[in-house]
């Protein structure tokens, strides 16, 4: 598959996604955006494949929002059409776990494209903000839903309301981001996280991600009795079996899927 706006690489069993407009601060113009849907889509469909990775090209933004000049002209039926916020979605509904790699500037629709994902990576020079009451707008992406279910109510509405721009210790210590690596260090943390996560039984991950995230929309009684349904489900598996063995015995486990 050819793309123009992002680049795509397959590094062992890491899909890496990255947004390649540096001219434009890796903006999200509509043609990147569908690139980036195929480019999920194409990652997700690959056995090979365990960990999807986004990332930004240039090391001075991983995105820096929707494209303005198309914005500007977005009507309303343009506007209730997915857009970012169905990316978002992909990313986090995919069964497999979805990391944004983040080095530079992370606001508006660029925001909302990483709080999709299941994990978020910055560096020290990363930026952080939903700025779009200043432009006469909200966000359209899910940062209003999402960004106060990760960081409290209390930072999301700060967020949301000041549109101030934070930067990524702040973003360490209210929970945005789980881990602060250096620029150079980035690809090499990507590819680590995705060696480890790739060792889990296959069915371990997407499990968990589904746990979470239909958790958050029930009430505590039905994801307390999803989670039960969901462990007796794995407790079946033969994965289950050999990884039990695996560690009482001191040996790495041979997991097989199933």
């Amino acid at each position: 598959m050819d793309f123009k706006n992002i680049l795509y690489k397959n590094i062992e069993t890491l899909a890496l996604i990255t947004i390649n407009r540096p001219e434009s601060h890796n903006s999200i113009s509509l043609d990147t955006l569908d690139e980036l849907n195929n480019a999920v889509d194409l990652a997700a469909s690959d056995e090979n494949i365990k960990v999807i990775a986004i990332t930004g090209a240039g090391g001075k933004s991983f995105a820096s929002g929707s494209d303005l000049n198309e914005v500007l002209e977005r009507d309303l039926k343009k506007a209730l059409e997915p857009i970012i916020q169905g990316l978002a979605e992909k990313l986090e509904r995919t069964p497999k776990p979805t990391i944004a790699g983040i080095d530079g500037i992370c606001m508006g629709g660029g925001l909302e494209v990483a709080l999709g994902c299941d994990l978020r990576v910055a560096t020290p020079n990363s930026k952080f903000a939903t700025p779009e009451g200043k432009l006469g707008i909200i966000p359209g992406g899910g940062a209003s839903v999402r960004l106060p279910r990760i960081v409290g109510k209390g930072w999301g509405m700060e967020m949301l309301l000041m549109g101030d721009v934070i930067d990524a210790e702040k973003a360490l210590q209210i929970g945005l981001i789980t881990r602060l690596v250096e620029s150079e260090d980035l690809i090499s943390e990507l590819m680590d996280m995705s060696k480890k996560l790739s060792k889990f039984a296959p069915l371990v991950p997407r499990t968990m991600k589904a746990m979470v995230h239909y958790g958050l929309d029930s009430s505590l009684a039905t994801a307390l009795m999803l989670e039960k349904y969901a462990q007796g489900s794995l407790v079946q598996t033969d994965d289950k079996e050999e990884g039990i063995k695996a560690f009482l015995e001191k040996r790495d486990p041979n997991f097989k899927g199933s």
